[in-house]
């Protein structure tokens, strides 16, 4: 990983956020060899056979939109204080430089002041989210490899393009403001 400053010290005006390609020249990050280095159904191969399993028709009804819009990205939502995301962020800019995990990038203290958040926030990427093994598989990597206890939440790119978020979501007839939770 190249020398960079923790997430919270980053004060730069219009940078919200520090993406894991911008610390790491790896080639993993974000590659497309992660679909078959983790047996990951490609975005271009998904199928409506392809919908896990819902808990609404609401969300079943957004799954069918990210298939219609090719819109499969999505992340686990790791909150904490500005010590834990900095402790935790060169840890999971490692493994994304590894092809462990896709990508993420880290709430900085220009975003945290800016956005309307209560916390610090890592998001950790994975290509597509109906495939429910793989987003699986990346919660337990935060879980088992770098001691992630929080309750974490998996939100769609699509729910965020939609505009979805804390104060509306049950305008979509959803449970929570996430397409997972664990």
């Amino acid at each position: 990983m190249n020398a960079v400053a923790p997430p919270s010290e980053i004060t730069e005006a219009g940078t919200y956020w520090l993406r894991s390609r911008d610390v790491s020249d790896s080639q993993p990050i974000g590659d497309d060899d992660y679909f078959d280095r983790h047996d990951v159904v490609r975005p271009a191969d998904v199928t409506t056979d392809d919908l896990p399993p819902a808990d609404s028709e609401a969300v079943r009804e957004l799954d069918r939109a990210a298939i219609e819009r090719k819109k499969f990205i999505g992340k686990w939502q790791v909150t904490g204080t500005a010590a834990e995301i900095d402790a935790l962020w060169p840890d999971v800019v490692d493994d994304a430089a590894e092809g462990i995990l896709w990508a993420a990038k880290a709430m900085t203290a220009f975003g945290r002041e800016e956005l309307p958040y209560d916390e610090y926030q890592i998001a950790v990427y994975t290509p597509n989210y109906l495939d429910g093994d793989d987003v699986d598989r990346v919660r337990e990597r935060l879980r088992e490899a770098h001691d992630v206890t929080r309750e974490l939440y998996y939100k769609p790119d699509l729910y965020t393009a939609e505009g979805m978020g804390p104060d509306n979501y049950e305008e979509w007839g959803l449970a929570m403001p996430a397409r997972y939770r664990g």
